[in-house]
This record gives structure tokens, sequence and C-alpha cells, in this order.
């Protein structure tokens, strides 16, 4: 099933399918080592709207909102 990282639930592990935009996030999100493919470990939510706490590669990275709910996801058993 797929959905928005956003709506990624903690604890739960997804994996990247698409990204919703332009080269400019695509870019930012690729430094971070986020890309199509990658397994991803939703961490924790920031409170009242705040950044989420994701693990990707072994590394920690914190992600606005916003951008979090451009990235396409699609559940890992």
């Amino acid at each position: 099933m797929q959905t928005l990282l956003d709506h990624v639930e903690e604890n739960k592990k997804a994996r990247v399918v698409d990204v919703q935009g332009g080269w400019g996030i695509r870019r930012r999100l690729g430094q971070m080592g986020i890309h199509p493919g990658d397994i991803i470990t939703m961490l924790r939510f920031g409170a009242l709207g705040g950044p989420i706490l994701i693990e990707v590669h072994g590394f920690q990275v914190a992600l606005g909102r916003r951008i979090a709910s451009r990235i396409l996801v699609e559940d890992v058993e």
C-alpha cells in the first residue's frame, strides 16, 4: 500500500517509491541520502506539527512536514 511519508506510523519501515516535486527537492533529498528504492524507518514525530525524525542508511535525518508530505512510500513487511 502506498502512502505519503508523513502518514507512516512511528517505528515502521517504508520504501521510497517516488518524490513528488521538482529538481530542487529531489536534489535536496538526494544530498540527505534519500532516493527512490531506499528503506526508511520512521522514528518520531515532532510535537505540534514539527519536524519528523527518520533513519535512512543508518543515519538519523530530520525532515519538515511539507517535505515529508512529498515523499511517496510503500509499506515494508
